[in-house]
């Protein structure tokens, strides 16, 4: 799922079901970050880095240890961009050789409505308007719950380019649908703050894709080099 929204470059490895929640290796170091965690955060938190680790491998990396760093960001291998994301019953990481890209952001969430109250505090009214009209034209999809997911996505390609914290009301995104058989399509994400400096030059936006399959939305943001 997360693969068809991310290039040839990306190597993506995602678990579905038990193996989302199951009992993976921990590093000691890793261990000691959950070490007093509710059971199924722990379990949580190893299978997402058992994705990781096996992706580590697809793109020739050796595994070994993603501790959190600043806000909880795993700290990857040097070399390696990369991004992890996981929810009931699913979990998936994408990596990427830092050559290839600058950095990329991926999220997955339930496809259900957000909690009451929710949507008004992460987003911006022109993204409400849109949504709406969405939700007419497609009433299928849950609009809100996908834009959360598409600024999950743009922060975490956002943070290793800055160090800095961005609200979700410092991205504008506006969504478009693709015809298909699947529903899927890409976002556009005009950053209302200064952006990062890629490749020498300051960028304004992000680019991103989404997709909605097996009860789940996903999306992904990569931002390249040039």
């Amino acid at each position: 799922m997360i693969e068809e929204l991310l290039p040839g470059s990306v190597v993506t490895v995602e678990a579905h079901g038990d193996e989302a929640v199951g009992d993976a290796h921990l590093y000691p170091e890793e261990a000691a970050v959950v070490a007093q965690a509710v059971p199924k955060r722990r379990r949580e938190f190893a299978a997402v880095r058992s994705c990781a680790r096996r992706a580590m491998e697809k793109l020739g990396v050796p595994p070994q240890p993603l501790v959190p760093g600043e806000r909880g960001a795993p700290r990857w291998p040097a070399g390696v961009a990369g991004s992890m994301t996981h929810c009931e019953g699913y979990c998936a990481a994408a990596l990427v050789r830092a050559t290839d890209l600058a950095s990329l952001g991926i999220d997955a969430e339930p496809h259900q409505a957000l909690p009451d109250g929710v949507l008004a505090a992460v987003s911006l009214p022109d993204e409400r308007d849109r949504l709406r009209l969405l939700a007419h034209q497609h009433p299928h999809i849950h609009w809100e719950r996908l834009l959360f997911s598409a600024k999950e996505s743009v922060y975490k390609a956002w943070f290793p380019l800055t160090g800095l914290w961005l609200e979700f009301t410092e991205a504008d995104i506006e969504v478009g649908v693709e015809p298909g058989e699947r529903p899927g399509g890409r976002f556009h994400a005009e950053l209302l703050v200064p952006g990062p400096v890629v490749g020498g030059r300051r960028i304004g936006s992000f680019e991103g894709r989404w997709t909605v399959r097996q009860g789940l939305v996903a999306t992904a943001v990569t931002v390249p080099h040039g």
